[in-house]
This record gives C-alpha cells, structure tokens and sequence, in this order.
C-alpha cells in the first residue's frame, strides 16, 4: 500500500535522531507542563477566592435581612421615646408657667406675705 512504507521511514528517522534533543524536548515539555499545574492552581486559588467573597457577601446581607425587623422594631422605640421626651418638656413647660402665674397673683394680692 506504500501507508507502511512512510510509517517505516518515520521511525527510523526517529530512532535516529540524537538523544539530546529528546532530553531538550522531555525538559521542556516537564517545564510546560509544570506552568501550566501551577497557572491551574492559581486560577483554582482565585475561583475559590472569588467564592468565599460572594459566600461573605450573601452571609452579611441575609442578616440584614433577618435583622430588618428587629431595626425596624427598635427605631419604633425610639421615635415612641422621643414623642414621650417632647410631651413630658411640654407639660413640665406648662406646669411651670402656671406655677409663675400663681406666685405672681399671690405677690400681687399680698405682697407683705411674700416677702
């Protein structure tokens, strides 16, 4: 068929060839390869970076989200708080001013009596 007689002339051109370059070729090749491992790590290293990061990210804000009712619950507290604050300053303002008042009719009515 002349298939076998190419493949004939192929390995003999092979196994005459000199050591050396098949030496240079298996260094090089362990050299390829041994890039190409370390350039997989490094890509394997930054994914699982990368992942850890967005696992963080989603933890963090589903507990937001869990925690939003209890935020929500405290600023009512608050705000409830705060209202209570201005109407106690409000009545004790009035409560003053009436107790003015008073003392000033009575200075005014008997002024030998306060004094």
């Amino acid at each position: 068929y002349g298939i076998t007689n190419s493949w004939d002339e192929i390995v003999e051109t092979l196994q005459g060839a000199p050591v050396i370059i098949d030496t240079e070729l298996g260094g090089y090749i362990r050299e390829f390869e041994t890039r190409v491992r370390q350039d997989t790590n490094e890509i394997y290293m930054r994914l699982d970076d990368e992942q850890t990061e967005r696992q963080l990210l989603a933890g963090r804000l589903n507990m937001l989200f869990r925690d939003r009712r209890a935020h929500a619950y405290t600023r009512q507290l608050i705000e409830k708080e705060a209202r209570m604050y201005r109407e106690a300053w409000v009545r004790a303002t009035d409560t003053s001013d009436l107790v003015h008042g008073y003392v000033m009719s009575v200075e005014e009515r008997d002024p030998v009596r306060t004094r």
